[in-house]
């Protein structure tokens, strides 16, 4: 097996590239005068959550990395509004969100949460 950086092994990580995978499926059947507003602004915050994840992970000082895992939730949170008005304005199914988004969105919360305060 090659090299993994100490990002790669982090559930929250990996939970993280799976929500962007879902972020990417869903926002295929927006509408297509949304592709440069609020699909590319959706993605963004998704890949977001995964990216400040894993430069925190490379920040040798406590604080920088938990300035990084605090700048994931962030996206995080910007990502779940976006799609909660998204679903307000009918390009997402209220039940998508609600049954096989969300769920993943507070795992990685609570995941982030976690990585935080282990970081003393």
């Amino acid at each position: 097996m090659a090299f993994q950086y100490s990002f790669e092994k982090l559930d929250v990580w990996k939970e993280s590239r799976n929500l962007t995978k879902e972020v990417y499926l869903v926002t295929n059947d927006f509408p297509v005068q949304e592709m440069y507003g609020l699909v590319s602004q959706i993605r963004r915050s998704a890949i977001s959550v995964a990216s400040n994840i894993s430069e925190g992970s490379g920040r040798q000082h406590i604080k920088d990395q938990k300035h990084f895992y605090n700048m994931s939730y962030g996206s995080l949170m910007e990502l779940l509004n976006q799609l909660i008005l998204s679903s307000d304005l009918g390009y997402l199914e209220e039940e998508m969100l609600r049954d096989r988004i969300r769920p993943i969105i507070e795992s990685i919360s609570f995941k982030l949460y976690k990585l935080q305060e282990s970081r003393q």
